[in-house]
């Protein structure tokens, strides 16, 4: 979710940096020692970098002072968990508010609260989950995926609420008024991008899956069972 440069007023958009940055330098120290013990996953995370990026660049006008669009932050959820995710958006963010008018400076802490932190947090949380009850794979990659980016926009619509209360109705009745119009845009939107992401995982089953099992995203059991090797 992208809140537009300047329209979170003091002191809420000051409060999302005190928020997001221990997160991102915790992500920088992790992602760091990832590197140096797994090298063999750079490719995997610039892949999860790149499609955080493309597809949420693709944004569709909500409402004032903001955009709708795919977050694409279920992949790198599931693969490098919440921290190293929060690195990787705040990358994307940075970059789009600097050359896209996407987003904003004064609102890049908030922005990587939602969309870097938060929905990355209930993809990871959902995913394993998900795995625990041995549900099929490639639906609880659905069901990450998804809830991370309809997370993304709740989180977004109790920022512009608690930023913006009503008059009359405070706080609450405008979280609910910004909820009412995101819903609108977003529920397809997170859909395609469930999808989409369990698509993607397909391939990189296919291609990384050892890469994967590196990672403790998946046990080589499952991923056989997946392939067919076993039944």
């Amino acid at each position: 979710m992208h809140i537009f440069e300047g329209f979170l007023p003091a002191p809420w958009w000051q409060l999302w940096f005190v928020f997001s940055i221990p997160v991102i330098l915790f992500g920088m120290h992790k992602l760091n020692k990832l590197v140096d013990e797994k090298r063999e996953i750079i490719p995997l995370l610039a892949v999860a970098g790149a499609f955080i990026f493309v597809i949420s660049s693709l944004k569709l006008p909500s409402v004032t002072g903001s955009t709708s669009h795919p977050t694409g932050t279920g992949m790198a959820a599931i693969l490098f968990g919440p921290a190293i995710t929060a690195v990787l958006s705040s990358i994307v963010l940075l970059y789009q508010a600097l050359f896209l008018a996407h987003g904003g400076l004064t609102t890049f802490g908030a922005n990587v609260a939602s969309m870097g932190i938060i929905g990355p947090v209930l993809a990871y949380a959902v995913y394993k989950a998900g795995m625990k009850a041995n549900l099929n794979f490639y639906v609880v990659v659905f069901l990450a995926a998804t809830i991370a980016d309809w997370g993304t926009y709740i989180v977004t619509s109790i920022q512009l609420g608690l930023a913006f209360p009503a008059e009359p109705g405070g706080v609450v009745t405008s979280i609910k008024a910004f909820l009412g119009v995101f819903a609108i845009t977003q529920v397809p939107l997170a859909i395609i991008e469930g999808a989409l992401t369990a698509l993607m995982f397909k391939y990189i089953i296919q291609v990384k899956s050892d890469v994967m099992v590196k990672l403790n995203v998946i046990t080589e059991e499952s991923v056989n069972k997946i392939k067919g090797l076993i039944t």
